[in-house]
């Protein structure tokens, strides 16, 4: 198990998130790979994907987004915090990958569950997320949907047709703390990689000054105290065992 503290300039939910998602590919030498919330635009290409010979799947909420996805992407239109996985998508994937979903699930434990059933043995589950108790994140969640959108749209203007706003839970979006690594065992993944970000850029182009004193907090949690409630962002590398409890 590997646990790590990083800046959030290397975190890897959203640049630099198609050479991450390779990188796990070639690692695991996944084939059969899930993107849960990717809807028509999965985060890596088309071309990639026919070139490497993935049989990847689009997976959404809304059957309306599924609809636009290229015909050569299998789409999977659920709700990974429904209480069953469809029969036909059981023990099936190498690889489920999500980025910036898990802050928006209702229920952490039965989504990361019907994950696992998903799966194959030694199959791998990778998230990138948004974490509590970053202040950003504490107000998003305690705040009324109205005043935390209006908040976004000063703070982090965005185009809200292509990137809308989500009601936001933080079910299970926690940094690499003890509580999170038992919860994750109990369900029986092994945790391969868990990694917590300190920082993040709400205030750079509205409020410069508490941007700056940010910036100090973050090198201070980076060389000191590196506390995984305070971190602003996650990633987590998740393997299921293999049968009979092999993990190896």
């Amino acid at each position: 198990m590997k646990i790590d503290y990083r800046n959030v300039k290397e975190f890897p939910g959203w640049d630099l998130a198609p050479d991450f998602l390779r990188n796990i590919i070639g690692q695991y030498d996944a084939k059969k790979i899930l993107e849960i919330g990717s809807g028509a635009n999965p985060t890596l290409t088309l071309d990639y994907i026919k070139s490497a010979k993935l049989m990847y799947t689009t997976n959404d909420i809304d059957s309306g987004e599924l609809k636009k996805a290229d015909p050569f992407l299998k789409t999977l239109c659920f709700d990974f915090c429904n209480p069953e996985v469809p029969e036909d998508s059981k023990n099936k994937y190498d690889l489920i990958f999500s980025r910036m979903v898990n802050e928006h699930v209702r229920d952490g434990r039965q989504y990361y569950e019907n994950i696992y059933e998903a799966l194959v043995d030694g199959g791998i589950t990778v998230h990138c997320f948004s974490t509590l108790y970053s202040l950003p994140f504490v107000v998003n969640k305690i705040t009324p949907e109205w005043l935390s959108s209006m908040l976004l749209r000063i703070f982090a203007p965005r185009d809200e047709y292509s990137h809308g706003k989500f009601k936001a839970y933080y079910s299970w979006s926690r940094g690499p703390a003890n509580k999170m690594i038992n919860r994750f065992q109990d369900i029986g993944f092994e945790i391969v990689e868990y990694v917590g970000f300190f920082g993040h850029d709400y205030y750079k182009k509205r409020l410069p000054v508490l941007d700056y004193f940010e910036q100090i907090k973050t090198n201070c949690l980076l060389t000191g105290f590196r506390s995984p409630y305070l971190t602003s962002y996650a990633y987590v590398i998740l393997k299921k065992a293999r049968a009979g409890g092999d993990k190896a």
